[in-house]
């Protein structure tokens, strides 16, 4: 099997393309550590890096990117508007203090966050950045089938992706179906090897994959999004492990350990919950 994580890309709904795989910065302090990991993964052949305002290390991500050395048009740059900014109405001012922290006259993907108060204004604003060509494409994060249902019921601009929890202990495979068969939205997975402070990389079935496969199990959890077409932004700043993700794209799970994979969901989230959040 061929591909890399330089080529393997997802066509969205717009036309734009987006790496397959990304480095995720949730939780990633601000400073040094950021900065590092972001050359790290451009360094290792990575071309999509997401952060999000809330967050606090856009700064350290733009810095990162400056000091791999990589042209800003070969990478895949995505940040969120937070909620705040949402019940704030202040989504063109949000958006242009994320282009300054990040030190980048423009965005690849711009997300709403979560479904925060006034997100449909917000939503609306975003068009009109889109239009402008100041981000390339704009989409949702955390939006469950009601609120995609909404967004479609108000605007003639699909969103090109919906950013979700999944992992194989929360799968989410319903609302994953219904935007790629359905909607024909793309899907990012956040949390993907089960979130910060988790165990499912210690579950003996991965662990014994990972056996069969000469593979670690994280290698085999994002091998296993990748084949579901999920576009997936594991998070690390350890050097080694970061390399380790991107070497995802040389193998392929059988059918059946796909299967049994998907068998492992418990449906339990380590996020919040998208209809009941208070933050």
């Amino acid at each position: 099997m061929t591909g890399n994580v330089t080529d393997t890309v997802i066509t969205l709904n717009n036309g734009v393309s987006i790496p397959q795989l990304g480095l995720g910065v949730f939780q990633t302090p601000d400073g040094e550590a950021t900065s590092q990991a972001v050359t790290w993964a451009l360094q290792a052949g990575y071309r999509h890096i997401d952060t999000a305002m809330i967050y606090g290390n856009e700064q350290s991500v733009g810095e990162g990117l400056r000091r791999s050395g990589v042209d800003r048009r070969d990478v895949f740059l995505t940040t969120k508007l937070w909620n705040d900014d949402i019940r704030a109405g202040r989504t063109k001012e949000a958006f242009k203090e994320s282009l300054d922290r990040l030190g980048v006259d423009y965005l690849d993907l711009y997300l709403i966050h979560w479904p925060a108060k006034g997100w449909q204004q917000a939503w609306e604003d975003m068009e009109e950045l889109y239009t402008q060509r100041r981000v390339r494409a704009i989409g949702v994060c955390n939006f469950q089938k009601h609120h995609l249902d909404e967004l479609h019921t108000i605007s003639g601009t699909k969103p090109a992706v919906d950013q979700i929890e999944s992992s194989p202990q929360f799968v989410n495979d319903d609302l994953i179906d219904y935007c790629h068969g359905t909607l024909r939205v793309d899907v990012e997975a956040y949390s993907p090897l089960g979130g910060t402070g988790g165990n499912l990389l210690a579950d003996p079935r991965l662990k014994a994959m990972a056996e069969r496969y000469d593979r670690s199990p994280a290698q085999i959890v994002l091998r296993w999004h990748l084949q579901r077409g999920v576009i997936v932004i594991p998070k690390s700043t350890h050097k080694e492990r970061i390399e380790q993700n991107a070497q995802v794209f040389d193998f392929e799970l059988s059918d059946e350990d796909m299967k049994a994979i998907t068998a492992m969901n418990r449906d339990e989230r380590t996020g919040g919950d998208p209809d009941n959040f208070d933050f």
